[in-house]
């Protein structure tokens, strides 16, 4: 199941990750960066604990099935490397220009 959401409504991205605050943390700030200037917000959780607030849900696809699990009605966008992957590119995009994220 694919949810979606068009980029000019998001306000909040979440992501969420497993056990560690390491990788994700630094992903955290990272996306955050990119993502303030269209008045989103980005917040680190446990994929079992994602808010039902969260607009967007970003984690490592090994993760895909519990962040969905967890947050049924909210698109999913997987990664596999914590620095330069395209999904964050193409989401940080998708909130610019107002296009559609499916997840």
């Amino acid at each position: 199941m694919s949810n979606t959401i068009n980029g000019s409504d998001v306000r909040k991205v979440v992501i969420a990750c497993d056990a560690g605050m390491g990788s994700s943390a630094l992903l955290k700030t990272q996306l955050a960066q990119s993502l303030k200037p269209y008045g989103v917000t980005v917040e680190h959780t446990a994929v079992n604990a994602i808010p039902i607030d969260a607009d967007v849900v970003v984690t490592q696809a090994g993760l895909a099935g519990r962040a969905r699990k967890s947050a049924p009605d909210t698109p999913v966008v997987t990664f596999q490397m914590f620095l330069g992957d395209p999904a964050f590119t193409k989401l940080e995009a998708a909130i610019r220009d107002g296009a559609d994220i499916d997840g």
